[in-house]
């Protein structure tokens, strides 16, 4: 993430902040997609204005994701059509706004793994690369494994990296976590000592490091995302969600520069001819363009745009002058800043699932924080039981995991052979 401007501030001040400010209103968000298909196996995910019922009221969230399949189109549609209600099934039903923004990070990762875990148990071969966003109010989630990628603009002109790439050709973490879970790295070997093409793990050959699916390629391929969090300032910014047909062409400053002072919909199609026209289309190339803003600011755009129908987006996202910046800050009380809330890309679950987590809530006693299943006293196995720290965490401090998704857990991180059957839970 661009350093520049980067605070840390607790998510509940800043949500209080909001409360206690004259800017009630939460953002418009406009939305635009387009796509060039060489494959079939790039889907989309758009949900918007989700309802959720608090306690005091209803609010609302936005989804967008973009799942690029590799190997067949199963496993991208079947994480469409599950990894959602996976997500939402990991968080408990009685939190307020700010405990459900703060739950989302390990909502994501449990409900990752569930869909990966759910899809390989078909014995489905192919994979799917997933970047999956959610929006609520100023906050913006971003959880994501594979070579799709997030990046944000803000309204002041700066560029924000809010996923990660787990293309082992450019992540040194990754390839040592995978040859340290006793996976191989290593190019195609065409024969006589010639190797060609990206890094690969073997056996498979797959040149990422994580995705969901893939369960004939090695279980340190892992279906844990990166996640990243921020807030956006009252000026708020254009997110551009695209699959690697866009990314293997553009950067992300091209990519934010070729479709600037568009709407959505033709950013979305400006960045996707702009990726496809040097070469022509090779892969499925796959664009979401997403604007949130100011509600007045959104209405008078909307108006114009009825009016001339080209160029009245100019104003949106471009470099703001420090006295208007300054102006924006002052009237909203804010930081004019995009401000960092969480950030995590480890792929071992008992960090992800810490219990130093603030709410005590979060993992019910007898629930397996991955799949959701109902357990038994005594069942469950804490996801601290292979700890390298028996002395500072105890075994029955949870959260916990049911046998097989702590099966799923010490094949991840590999520490029990590829194909060993043996319960996990003697760790």
């Amino acid at each position: 993430m661009n350093s520049r401007g980067e605070q840390h501030v607790p998510l509940s001040l800043l949500l209080k902040r909001d409360q206690a400010s004259e800017h009630l209103e939460k953002p418009n968000i406009v939305h635009g997609q387009a796509s060039q298909s060489k494959k079939g196996e790039d889907f989309t995910m758009i949900k918007t204005e989700r309802q959720r019922v608090l306690g005091d009221g209803i609010t609302t969230y936005s989804v967008f994701a973009i799942f690029d399949g590799h190997n067949g189109s199963a496993a991208a549609i079947y994480s469409r059509e599950n990894l959602l209600n996976n997500v939402l099934s990991a968080i408990p039903s009685d939190l307020n706004r700010d405990e459900w923004v703060a739950a989302l990070p390990r909502a994501l990762v449990a409900g990752f793994v569930k869909t990966d875990k759910d899809f390989q148990d078909r014995a489905r071969t192919s994979g799917t690369t997933v970047t999956f966003v959610i929006i609520e109010g100023w906050v913006v989630t971003v959880a994501s494994v594979g070579d799709s990628r997030c990046v944000l603009e803000s309204a002041e002109g700066l560029i924000y990296y809010l996923s990660a790439d787990h293309r082992l050709e450019c992540n040194d973490e990754e390839r040592e976590r995978i040859t340290a879970c006793g996976g191989e790295v290593g190019r195609l070997n065409t024969g006589g000592g010639t190797e060609i093409g990206p890094l690969r793990c073997w056996p498979g050959g797959l040149c990422l490091s994580r995705s969901i699916g893939d369960m004939d390629v090695g279980e340190f391929i892992v279906p844990v995302p990166y996640v990243k969090q921020v807030k956006l300032p009252s000026a708020g910014g254009r997110l551009i969600i695209a699959s690697d047909g866009v990314w293997d062409a553009l950067t992300a400053k091209m990519a934010v520069d070729c479709c600037r002072g568009m709407p959505p919909d033709s950013a979305a199609q400006q960045i996707v001819q702009a990726a496809v026209q040097p070469k022509g289309i090779r892969d499925d190339t796959t664009c979401i363009v997403v604007d949130i803003c100011p509600p007045e600011q959104a209405a008078s755009v909307a108006h114009a745009h009825k009016k001339s129908g080209k160029g009245v987006f100019k104003s949106l996202f471009r470099k703001k002058t420090s006295e208007s910046a300054s102006h924006v800050s002052k009237r909203h009380c804010e930081p004019d800043i995009v401000v960092e809330l969480f950030e995590d890309g480890s792929a071992m679950l008992s960090e992800r699932f810490n219990t130093q987590y603030p709410l005590c809530n979060m993992f019910k006693l007898f629930i397996c924080a991955v799949c959701q299943v109902e357990m038994k006293p005594g069942e469950g196995v804490s996801i601290h039981s292979d700890s390298a720290r028996p002395g500072k965490l105890r075994p029955w401090d949870g959260p916990f995991l049911c046998l097989s998704c702590q099966e799923k857990k010490v094949a991840m991180e590999g520490k029990r052979t590829q194909g060993d059957g043996c319960n996990s839970g003697s760790e």
